[in-house]
């Protein structure tokens, strides 16, 4: 991954078999974004999205392989007890243009990702609702 900041925004190229979220946590880390937002695009070859199942609390996750095109990917930045908290969604297309997507888990970069990070001066924390089965934002 390499990377350049202009003021509050900065432009990441993560690179082939590096892994999206770990490129953007290492970002957040070294320039101690503690919020923000990301969007961006690129090719992969391996993705785990899943589906919150708020009946049961838990995600049902499902990993793809092959050629694909990150369509679209969003997502925020907070902090969960000090520590980067990324909550990010995917859609993909495969070699038939079907679009696949979900919550994102991990996502591996055949060719080249492109993401642009925002970051906001402050911080929102993360916290563990019971009655959601979710860490939601805390204010």
């Amino acid at each position: 991954m390499e990377y350049r900041g202009f003021g509050n925004h900065y432009v990441l190229r993560i690179d082939k078999g590096e892994e999206v979220l770990a490129s953007i946590e290492k970002l957040c880390r070294e320039e101690k974004i503690r919020l923000g937002s990301a969007v961006g695009l690129g090719a992969c070859d391996r993705v785990t999205v899943g589906l919150f199942d708020t009946v049961n609390k838990v995600y049902k996750k499902n990993t793809f392989e092959g050629p694909m095109e990150i369509t679209s990917l969003v997502g925020n930045i907070s902090e969960k007890e000090g520590e980067p908290y990324l909550h990010f969604h995917i859609n993909v297309c495969d070699e038939a243009n079907r679009i696949l997507g979900g919550h994102l888990n991990e996502c591996f970069i055949s060719a080249t990702g492109e993401i642009t990070v925002t970051k906001i001066e402050g911080t929102v924390e993360r916290e563990m609702s019971r009655e959601i089965g979710l860490n939601l934002y805390r204010f």
